[in-house]
C-alpha cells in the first residue's frame, strides 16, 4: 500500500545539508492501522507529508498503491493525492466560511462529480461520523471535537485508499480524544488503511502496529530495535 525504501530527504542552503530522512525504510500493507511515534525533529511531520504526496524527496523509492511516485508531474500527483488519499490533520483546516457540507463538498468537485453523487457522500461521511443533523452549520457553531468529526467526514467522503492523520487528537480534550480515537477505529475496522502520527503514547498503543523515528530513520517497534549512530534529523551535515 504503501512503501518507501532506502528514501531520504535532504534541505539544503549555500553552506550546508540538513538530513530530515536518511534511509528511510517503511512498509505499510493495505488495511494496517499504523501509529508514527518519536521526539519532536524526529522527521514524523515530514515523512507524513512526503506519504501524502505534499513534499518530494531527494532519494529512494516511494510506492504509493503500487505507483512509483518520483517521475510524476505536478498534476499526476494532485489527481493520486485527491483520488487515494485522506488528510486529518491537528488543527482540522476547515474554511470557516464554508458550511460543513460545503466544506465537505470542496475537495469532491475538484474530481469533476456529479451532484447527486456529492451529496450522497457527503450526507453518508457525515452519518457515519454522527453529524448528519449539522451539514448547515458553520465550523465556528461546533465544538473541537465536532470539527474534527467533520474532517474525518471530508477525509472519508473521498473514499481514500489511504488515511493520514497528524496528531488527530492533539487539540482535543480527553474525552473528545477518546471518541475520535474510537472513530478511527471504528474506520480501520472496516477495512481502511490508516497512518497516524501523534506523540501520546495510550493512543499509540491502541493501532495495530506502531514504528518509531529517530533521527530520520525507522526503529520498528514490532521487531528487534535498530539504533544508530549518525548525526540527528535536523543535524547540519558540513560544508558543500
Amino acid at each position: 500500500m504503501l512503501k518507501m525504501t532506502h528514501l531520504s530527504k535532504v534541505y539544503r542552503t549555500e553552506v550546508v545539508e540538513t538530513y530530515a530522512l536518511r534511509d528511510f525504510n517503511i512498509d505499510v500493507k493495505e488495511g494496517e492501522f499504523v501509529a508514527v511515534t518519536g521526539p519532536s525533529g524526529s522527521g514524523k511531520t515530514t515523512f507524513l507529508t512526503i506519504a501524502g504526496l505534499l513534499e518530494t524527496f531527494s532519494g529512494g523509492e516511494y510506492h504509493l498503491d503500487g505507483i512509483e511516485v518520483s517521475n510524476l508531474n505536478d498534476n499526476a500527483r494532485s489527481k493520486i493525492r485527491n483520488e487515494k488519499i485522506g488528510f486529518i490533520f491537528q488543527a482540522f483546516n476547515l474554511i470557516p466560511d464554508l458550511s460543513v457540507f460545503d466544506n465537505i463538498e470542496v475537495p469532491l468537485r475538484y474530481r469533476g462529480m456529479k451532484s447527486a453523487e456529492r451529496k450522497q457522500r457527503i450526507m453518508d461521511s457525515l452519518e457515519r461520523v454522527g453529524l448528519a443533523s449539522r451539514a448547515k452549520h458553520y465550523p465556528a457553531e461546533l465544538s473541537g471535537g465536532q470539527q474534527q468529526r467533520v474532517a474525518i467526514a471530508r477525509a472519508l467522503a473521498g473514499s481514500p485508499r489511504l488515511l493520514l492523520a497528524d496528531e488527530p487528537t492533539g487539540n482535543l480534550d480527553t474525552q473528545m480524544a477518546r471518541g475520535v480515537m474510537e472513530l478511527l477505529e471504528e474506520i480501520h475496522r472496516d477495512g481502511a488503511t490508516i497512518v497516524m502520527v501523534t506523540h501520546d503514547p495510550e493512543l499509540a498503543a491502541r493501532a495495530q502496529r506502531n514504528v518509531h523515528i529517530i533521527d530520520g530513520q525507522v526503529v520498528d517497534l514490532a521487531e528487534e530495535p535498530r539504533f544508530h549512530t549518525h548525526a540527528g534529523a535536523g543535524a547540519s551535515q558540513g560544508q558543500l
